[in-house]
């Protein structure tokens, strides 16, 4: 019994040091499965801005940042939700949601492209696979072995999507990887042809925001960090260049702010 006890014990201390230097218990797949299930899920949650226009333009933008990312092939797709919060956030494997509140916070195109360029990085960084590979060593052995000794593979994924939306559908992700989203998201926006600057711009719009109306920031500051502390440390960072603004864009923001006003989150 003691022996069991050594090696289940020898076994956590293993894993979490194969996690710690950015081995990940679950593959590309996975993360795409469990992206198609929870995208399955928001939907039901989270109400959708219904508008071609609008749709398609979002989707072009992601499509452009989503090329240049690097990392793993993943089927990325983009969809606005009809929130008025300012908010965008990653599911595994693809898919990026972004809020109505976002894109009339964001006072140019390359603004609403700084917080797509963001969540993308969060994917292509793998960062939700990190997070569920900490939490499977956190949450105790069985999902640990599960995962390394192979055992049947849907049954797997259906566990850790389980263990996600149980959750709920935000990743809480660590500082680091928001950090790394930021340096990345912002390099992205460069190699896609807009000024990265902006990524700092829209920060700092952010910042004078939670100052006027805190309640309008709240979900984004419970998943972000504050945002003045991340246009400090980006603005030393990014370079001058690219494009700010289009026609497309004024466009977009001028079409939603005629429909009527976007509901708030359910608390």
């Amino acid at each position: 019994m003691k022996r069991l006890a050594s090696a289940c014990a020898a076994a956590v201390v293993g894993a979490a040091s194969l996690v710690s230097a950015q081995f990940r218990l679950i593959s590309v797949q996975d993360e795409i499965a469990l992206g198609r299930e929870a995208q399955q899920a928001v939907r039901k949650e989270v109400p959708v801005v219904n508008d071609r226009q609008v749709a398609q333009y979002v989707s072009g933008l992601g499509r452009r940042l989503a090329v240049r990312a690097g990392g793993p092939k993943y089927p990325y797709t983009f969809t606005v939700a009809n929130q008025r919060e300012i908010n965008a956030f990653a599911l595994p494997g693809g898919p990026v949601w972004v809020h109505r509140g976002a894109i009339a916070a964001a006072a140019n195109e390359a603004q609403l492209v700084s917080v797509l360029a963001h969540e993308v990085a969060h994917i292509a960084q793998r960062h939700a696979a990190d997070q569920i590979s900490k939490q499977l060593v956190a949450n105790g052995l069985i999902g640990i072995l599960g995962a390394v000794l192979g055992n049947d593979r849907s049954a797997q994924t259906a566990q850790l999507g389980a263990r996600i939306l149980a959750g709920g559908y935000m990743l809480k992700f660590s500082r680091d990887d928001e950090r790394e989203a930021d340096s990345v998201g912002a390099t992205i926006m460069r190699r896609a042809g807009w000024d990265a600057r902006e990524m700092v711009a829209f920060m700092e719009g952010l910042r004078r925001e939670q100052g006027r109306n805190p309640s309008a920031v709240e979900t984004f500051l419970s998943s972000h960090p504050a945002p003045g502390e991340r246009a400090q440390r980006l603005r030393g960072t990014v370079q001058r260049g690219g494009n700010r603004d289009s026609a497309a864009f004024r466009g977009v923001k001028a079409r939603l702010a005629k429909m009527p006003a976007a509901p708030g989150m359910k608390r």
